[in-house]
């Protein structure tokens, strides 16, 4: 995989006029005079900490949400585990959110129903019951971000289907953060009473397969406003409209050994 490009070594903290840190600048930023102002919540998030993994998704370390999408680790090789999770109704129409304006990497950004990590404790670090930590972690950004009802569906109607790795910049292009996962695809079939959050999610809406092709058509078109997240866009180019065709067989298309590499 070819390194991400990096002009930047680190994050310096925005202060106020009262010293109290409101954000982070890029060491470009600063030079330029321009200071790039992040939503607190999502600050916060970055203190998070994932799961650092090998190639092979073997579990070797910790690090916070921030140093794993930096890109100076990640041209260090940092790699770390996430989650994709599909969301279906009982139509076969899949879910999928916009990224709120206030997410750190890939704001506006269309994607599939839920993105995250599973973060470095006991219960999450599990991989034991067909990676029943990850669909722990799953379950718990479900109901944080889509504000799903925690007594509507369980870990266990979360079916694994393969993994992805896969590296990408940051859009806008701003030459500090980047993706560098081993991404767990994860399908989710059932029809749920939804409260976003919406300092993670924009707008969220269902697509049949026909709709999404559509949509997809018109995220190539150079005057288009629409922009796709781009681990959902590998998704949707190897494998989705595949596994679509496949929902009353789910087992079918699991692939427990794979971790597709991109």
């Amino acid at each position: 995989m070819n390194k991400i490009s990096s002009k930047i070594n680190g994050m310096k903290p925005i202060l106020n006029q009262n010293g109290i840190a409101r954000g982070l600048a890029s060491e470009k930023d600063i030079l330029f005079g321009f200071e790039k102002v992040y939503d607190q919540t999502q600050l916060n998030l970055m203190n998070e900490r994932c799961i650092l993994v090998d190639e092979n998704d073997k579990q070797i370390g910790t690090e916070t949400k921030k140093n794993c999408h930096l890109i100076k680790n990640i041209n260090n090789g940092m790699l770390h585990r996430a989650f994709s999770v599909f969301l279906f109704d009982t139509n076969n129409r899949l879910l999928m959110h916009q990224r709120s304006l206030h997410k750190i990497t890939y704001p506006n950004h269309w994607t599939n129903s839920c993105c995250s990590h599973p973060l470095s404790t006991t219960e999450e670090m599990d991989t034991s019951n067909d990676h029943i930590g990850v669909k722990r972690a799953a379950k718990r950004r479900l109901i944080y971000e889509l504000g799903m009802n925690e007594s509507q569906f369980s870990e266990n109607d979360l079916n694994f289907i393969t993994r992805i790795q896969y590296k990408a910049e940051n859009v806008p292009r701003d030459d500090v953060f980047g993706e560098n996962e081993i991404d767990y695809v994860l399908f989710l079939k059932g029809d749920y009473d939804f409260n976003m959050n919406t300092n993670e999610v924009k707008a969220i809406k269902f697509f049949s397969m026909y709709e999404l092709k559509e949509f997809l058509r018109e995220e190539q078109n150079q005057n288009s406003s629409v922009q796709l997240t781009p681990w959902f866009k590998l998704i949707c180019e190897k494998f989705l409209f595949k596994w679509w065709s496949k929902l009353d067989d789910i087992s079918s298309i699991k692939d427990e050994k794979t971790i597709h590499k991109f």
